[in-house]
């Protein structure tokens, strides 16, 4: 049974609208954008005014008060067409909003959450160069002078920092107190001494910018903290559990597209007087592949139904990220193979989905930190 023949009839309803949005918005731009590496600025107005950058945030504060589910569903859907525009959606939704709904105050809901919802872009930013799976020996500080804080540092790798306006910042306020000392911040893009810096040339999804933060003396007002003093440790972890089901599902659009390709592809193509799709080891490639997608895909909708119940997830989390942004890999990889010479050109989709998937074993946690926590969690029984 394929997985979605288990949504109800309005989650299917609204993936078939969100794939037919991404099919005539995005798919014209997804050449010219990964070319030029940019972000189509035109687009995310119409991601905005489609609801798909505050799915779970509630209607009072603009927001479609949707499922978490709803929002993975978004992900993978835009995914199938362009992984860039996918994880703008997913880093908006699974990150930045979550972590308002969870850590905000009410003040900081009320003044955020319909910006988020209605017209600017967020953005999570916890990495430096020398802290990456080692998310806590982060060296960007904060300090309280007044009414404000100060923060000082440098993030790096910081998705939809070329877009955004709203920038979740952690920072450790206590440095003597070691993971205890973090903190998260609330940063605006013109808030004195906050820059974005270099923007990096990516491998792939090279639409989905990528920068650099720069904090010289940023400040902060105090009501501008998210959570409490010292507890950014705890907004940071979870939330990347969250987020971690949320590449899950743009890996699982990118293969389930890859497989598409694939097939249609050897369907058409002939050699020896018939199409490849005729031939046995050709089926049996594909055939693999549709079972790893199929996989990859029900351990991404178990992992987001388990948190919309309010049960534990995180096992579930990174088994998910772990095993879809293998399939994405290997099954773009074959879906190259599939066209052969024509696969290594860019005049065929399958070379930009092969570059794209690689991030999926390295963002928002490496396949190793993935298995560390998987390994963790079955040894805990």
């Amino acid at each position: 049974m394929n997985a979605l023949t288990q949504l109800t009839e309005e989650e299917r309803d609204f993936f078939q609208i969100v794939r037919d949005f991404a099919e005539k918005e995005v798919r014209p731009l997804v050449m010219k954008m990964d070319a030029a590496g940019q972000f189509e600025k035109s687009l995310i107005p119409k991601l905005f005014e489609m609801g798909l950058m505050g799915i779970e945030l509630p209607e009072k504060h603009g927001g479609s008060a949707a499922s978490f589910f709803m929002a993975i569903l978004g992900v993978q859907a835009l995914s199938q067409v362009d992984p860039s525009v996918g994880v703008m959606v997913d880093v908006q939704n699974t990150l930045v909003n979550n972590a308002f709904l969870r850590w905000g105050s009410e003040s900081l809901k009320d003044k955020y959450l319909p910006q988020l919802a209605s017209g600017k872009v967020g953005s999570y930013c916890l990495s430096e160069s020398s802290s990456g799976s080692d998310a806590f020996a982060l060296k960007t500080r904060a300090e309280k002078k007044g009414d404000k804080y100060i923060l000082n540092g440098q993030k790096l790798w910081i998705t939809n920092a070329g877009e955004a306006d709203i920038f979740i910042i952690i920072a450790n306020l206590n440095p003597e107190a070691g993971y205890k000392g973090i903190t998260a911040f609330i940063v605006e893009r013109g808030f004195k001494g906050f820059s974005v810096s270099k923007k990096e040339d990516k491998l792939g999804i090279r639409a989905s910018s990528t920068c650099e933060l720069v904090l010289e003396d940023c400040e902060v007002p105090l009501e501008n903290l998210l959570g409490e003093e010292g507890k950014g440790y705890k907004v940071a972890i979870e939330t990347l559990n969250e987020g971690r089901i949320g590449i899950g599902a743009q890996m699982v659009g990118l293969a389930e597209a890859a497989l598409k390709h694939a097939i249609d592809y050897t369907k058409q193509r002939e050699q020896f007087g018939k199409p490849l799709s005729s031939f046995q080891g050709m089926q049996f490639q594909l055939a693999q592949m549709a079972i790893d997608v199929e996989t990859s895909k029900l351990m991404v909708y178990n992992a987001a139904r388990l948190k919309d119940a309010g049960l534990d997830f995180v096992n579930e989390a990174a088994m998910a990220k772990f095993h879809s942004s293998q399939v994405a890999e290997r099954v773009a990889s074959l879906a190259v193979e599939c066209f052969g010479g024509y696969g290594f050109t860019k005049d065929y989709p399958v070379e930009k989905l092969y570059r794209d998937a690689k991030i999926g074993k390295i963002y928002e946690g490496t396949s190793f930190m993935q298995l560390m926590t998987i390994a963790k969690n079955i040894l805990a029984d």
